[in-house]
């Protein structure tokens, strides 16, 4: 198998197909890291600069990395819900993903408008998953008139937002974490889409995963 083997799959979701870019290793799969996307009314799907690059460095450093498609974006079918929908949706991922890949530990990373769904979808799926990472997560009223509520989340979540995301203002996200003490990893002068950094941005994710991953069986 080369470094990475790309295969898609449609699979059934609440209000149709759903579609899945998957990213095989070259070796067995240390776990499975479900990547969203951002906002599809933005033009945000799964091969977008940020997905695709957490993609490569996930499935480099051993993770079987699905993407999938939000309702209404690629082959998937359904149109924008808001988020409510999205996270029926990617709930439905999660239990395909665990039903053909059972044993293995299953990690969420978001990012943008997918960050708000992986963070609603923390809450209705607890248990089904080992780890979340949420990357320039909106929170509270952002610009384009969007308003995305706080997130009830995790202790151990990882949260990493850019100084100056314009999409998602740091000064929300670290007004809500300030009530918990919550541990944000913010990068110096980085934009909404961590240009310049996103690199580095991918390796503190594989980091985290390989710090939270359960020991395998021997």
């Amino acid at each position: 198998m080369s470094q990475m083997d790309r295969e898609e799959l449609l699979i059934d979701g609440p209000v149709g197909k759903l579609h899945l870019l998957l990213d095989h290793p070259s070796t067995s799969p240390k776990g499975v890291a479900i990547v969203s996307h951002p906002q599809p009314l933005l033009g945000g799907s799964p091969r977008h600069i940020v997905p695709v690059t957490l993609a490569r460095q996930l499935c480099a450093s051993g993770w079987l990395v699905v993407r999938p498609s939000f309702r209404g974006v690629g082959l998937s079918e359904g149109s924008h819900d808001g988020g409510t929908g999205e996270t029926a949706d990617s709930q439905s991922v999660v239990k395909h993903m665990a039903g053909i890949m059972p044993g293995l530990p299953i990690a969420l990373i978001g990012f943008s408008f997918g960050a708000h769904v992986f963070a609603r979808l923390a809450c209705a799926a607890a248990g089904e998953f080992e780890a979340l990472v949420l990357l320039g997560m909106p929170v509270g009223d952002v610009p384009g008139g969007r308003h995305y509520p706080a997130p009830d989340l995790p202790e151990d979540c990882l949260l990493v937002h850019g100084e100056c995301d314009q999409m998602a203002p740091l000064v929300s996200l670290m007004d809500w974490a300030a009530g918990e003490h919550r541990r944000v990893s913010v990068y110096a002068g980085a934009d909404h889409f961590f240009k310049g950094c996103l690199s580095r941005v991918a390796e503190e994710v594989c980091r985290y995963l390989q710090d939270k991953r359960p020991e395998s069986p021997a």
